[in-house]
């Protein structure tokens, strides 16, 4: 395993570390031992970098890793988010009476006293132009409760709010080669800045693991089902903004960046790891093979220039036109 340094800050991170979005929750069946063991496989492998939200499977995937960290607190960091619990409209929702309750559910839930890094969770614009909510965290980090503090954003612009403030030390944002738009301002920027970036939806929910038929079907509980169109949240959080049957056509095209890579799923990880402003990509898992497959990457040749160049004309003259919603 290699580590990178999450921005300016104390914390050295696996540079692959995972989400656990899907052992909470809305991916379809999960199962609460193969999670443990899944958890306990990418422990032992190096991975010291955990990420989390307190509506992951209403905090259930904080109890998961609660129970496969245990005796392990101070070498193993979990980040979580907060806010979506609530109304994300309402600014009581970011008030101090709030934000610490959804604090010390998290710790409860997580067994801990302290989190290592606490996360706005994709707030609207105006709240984080507001800016009233980072002075909350500030507190809260003052009275020991958590480590470091950032936000995940949806949009380029949403991220350049926040690097104004210069006590937030990561932005967690959509990126993969299907949503390269954070490489033109946002992470050059944040690396002036010292500010960490956490890369998630590094696989497009799947897309580019290239194993998708035009006429798959996700189970009704899966988000990549009922929230396609931006149904229930953010379009972007579902196959990168892009409509399936598209994102499955535009993989196919993708089937070079394979070759001497082995699988298509190790070489999307291995592009986001080869920006060096990227701290770490979170890829999402659901059993054992898959933290042993996205791991993989870790020992998939870079890209070359010239490639990085062919996957960036790709981008903005193949994929960028059918992206829907703000990014």
């Amino acid at each position: 395993m290699k580590y990178r340094q999450l921005g300016n800050t104390d914390l050295r991170v696996s540079e692959i570390s995972f989400g656990t979005w899907a052992i909470g929750g809305a991916w379809g069946k999960s199962d609460d031992q193969e999670a443990l063991r899944s958890l306990g496989y990418a422990i032992d492998r190096g991975v010291n970098f955990f990420d989390t939200a307190d509506v992951y499977g209403d905090g259930h995937s904080e109890e998961l890793l609660a129970k496969a960290t245990k005796g392990q607190e101070a070498n193993i960091h979990i980040a979580s988010k907060f806010c979506r619990a609530g109304d994300i409209h309402d600014p009581k929702t970011y008030e101090m009476p709030q934000v610490e309750a959804y604090l010390d559910n998290t710790l409860k839930r997580l067994q801990r006293e302290r989190v290592d890094l606490y996360q706005i969770h994709c707030p609207p614009k105006e709240i984080l132009e507001d800016g009233s909510v980072f002075g909350v965290l500030d507190q809260l980090q003052d009275k020991g409760k958590i480590r470091h503090y950032g936000v995940s954003v949806e949009t380029v612009e949403e991220g350049l709010i926040c690097l104004q403030n210069p006590n937030v030390k990561s932005l967690q944002v959509i990126f993969n080669i299907f949503r390269q738009k954070p490489l033109e301002e946002l992470f050059v920027e944040a690396k002036k800045k010292g500010v960490g970036i956490i890369t998630r939806l590094p696989l497009a929910s799947g897309l580019l693991t290239n194993k998708f038929s035009l006429d798959h079907q996700f189970e009704e509980d899966d988000h990549r089902r009922f929230n396609e169109n931006g149904e229930q949240f953010n379009v972007g959080e579902t196959f990168a903004g892009l409509g399936f049957k598209k994102g499955v056509e535009l993989t196919k095209e993708l089937e070079w960046i394979t070759e001497g890579r082995e699988n298509m799923a190790r070489a999307a990880i291995r592009y986001i790891l080869d920006q060096e402003e990227v701290t770490c990509a979170i890829p999402g898992f659901k059993n054992q093979g898959q933290i042993e497959e996205n791991l993989q990457a870790l020992h998939t040749p870079s890209f070359t220039k010239s490639e990085l160049n062919q996957l960036h004309d790709f981008y903005v003259n193949e994929v960028h036109p059918h992206i829907r919603g703000a990014y």
